[in-house]
């Protein structure tokens, strides 16, 4: 399943220079996630990094872009090849 940055985000910076698939960028208020590249790091990290870094613990599972690991490494090899 994809991550989604919650409303309560701080914008202080810390995901998205984490993130290997470059899938977190600005939006109009907070950080956003973009669901097509989020694989959750998986090929890539053991655990999201944005998930990690981020001091508030406002990066949630999205129910709205539920996907299992299989999928999730398909979609990393689409990205990032091999």
């Amino acid at each position: 399943m994809a991550l989604k940055i919650l409303d309560s985000c701080i914008n202080c910076d810390m995901c998205d220079p984490e993130c290997p698939n470059e899938a977190i960028a600005l939006g109009e208020e907070i950080y956003e996630i973009d669901p097509e590249k989020c694989t959750e790091c998986v090929g890539h990290y053991d655990k999201p990094t944005c998930v990690s870094v981020c001091p508030i613990d406002c990066v949630k599972p999205d129910p709205d872009h539920q996907e299992d690991e299989v999928t999730l490494l398909a979609k990393f090899m689409l990205m990032h090849g091999d």
